[in-house]
């Protein structure tokens, strides 16, 4: 399997040029026939971990979520699931710190009765160059990518991607970013001011709907392997069920963008933190929402977490 693997990221990287040319769609979504109901969310996890370089962390069940939280669901079946590749992580963080804009990335699975398919929907090379900002041509990025086609193609064989047609071009800002200069007390380190820091930003989320289905101190895996560059490098992985559950009615395929990730670091040389995160309110026009009720729940996350962020960093 792992030659299998191997020769699907070969080809992948072949392709990449195409892949991302001007009019590359941002969302992907790979689809199979399952109607003997073989394949489900916890197959697709394991082939996900059983794929060779891509790692899944939490895999949620939403439908269970929304029938107690709002008393009714949209499909059948609806997973929210993050997942993410140290080694690319790793490869890339050298040269982009951007790279915690979607560490860890993240995907819905859901199933399509009518057609009786069962979906996945993550990011593309497209989206993933896009949000960050790493050229689309950088062969980490290209290889991080591939690893998730392979992952795809072995969680559901035989699939296909689907043609997808959302926007391409975002109205806003595609990252909200804040920079922040750390003041030490006598005594203390960077490290306690960031913990500090991201202890009150914990504390600030949960009051206005936000949960945080897992944090990452990605600078425990840089000191482990030898990369000295930062003081401090965390991401959060953050939801909002009241954003998430209107969107996904009519685009099931936005968990490429839902949970989002939130990273927060230092560079040694620099005198500033950073805080950023893919802008919330872009999913109006990637996904082309419509509904005047749901628009009002996407802009009203994204006021929150930015009116969070602006008055802790001023």
């Amino acid at each position: 399997m792992k030659k299998i693997s191997m020769i699907f990221i070969s080809a992948f990287l072949a392709l990449g040029a195409s892949v991302c040319s001007a009019d590359a769609q941002n969302i992907q979504v790979f689809s199979v026939n399952n109607s003997k109901g073989a394949i489900n969310a916890k197959t697709i996890e394991k082939a996900f971990n059983e794929s060779g370089n891509v790692v899944v962390d939490v895999n949620n069940d939403m439908n269970s979520i929304f029938s107690k939280r709002y008393g009714f669901v949209h499909h059948k079946s609806y997973n929210l699931a993050i997942f993410r590749s140290d080694k690319s992580i790793l490869k890339l963080i050298k040269k982009y710190p951007s790279i915690g804009l979607i560490t860890p990335l993240s995907m819905s699975i859901y199933s399509d009765d009518a057609k009786k398919t069962i979906n996945i929907s993550t990011l593309s090379l497209a989206g993933m160059a896009r949000i960050t900002k790493i050229p689309a041509t950088d062969p980490d990025l290209k290889e991080y990518a591939a690893s998730v086609d392979a992952a795809l193609h072995k969680a559901l064989p035989n699939g296909k991607y689907l043609a997808v047609n959302h926007n391409t071009k975002s109205s806003g800002n595609l990252v909200t970013e804040f920079t922040m200069e750390l003041e030490l007390e006598k005594g203390t380190t960077y490290a306690d001011a960031k913990e500090s820091f991201e202890d009150e930003f914990e504390g600030e989320l949960g009051p206005v709907g936000f949960l945080i289905p897992k944090k990452y101190e990605i600078q425990d895996l840089l000191t482990e392997n030898g990369n000295e560059d930062y003081d401090f490098f965390d991401t959060y992985s953050i939801i909002r069920f009241n954003a998430i559950f209107p969107v996904s009615k009519n685009h099931p395929d936005a968990g490429a963008y839902a949970p989002f990730s939130l990273s927060i670091y230092k560079k040694k040389d620099e005198d500033e933190m950073h805080i950023s995160f893919p802008s919330i309110d872009n999913w109006i026009s990637d996904l082309d929402i419509k509904d005047e009720k749901t628009i009002k729940a996407v802009r009203a996350t994204q006021e929150k977490i930015k009116k969070i962020l602006t008055e802790m960093t001023q």
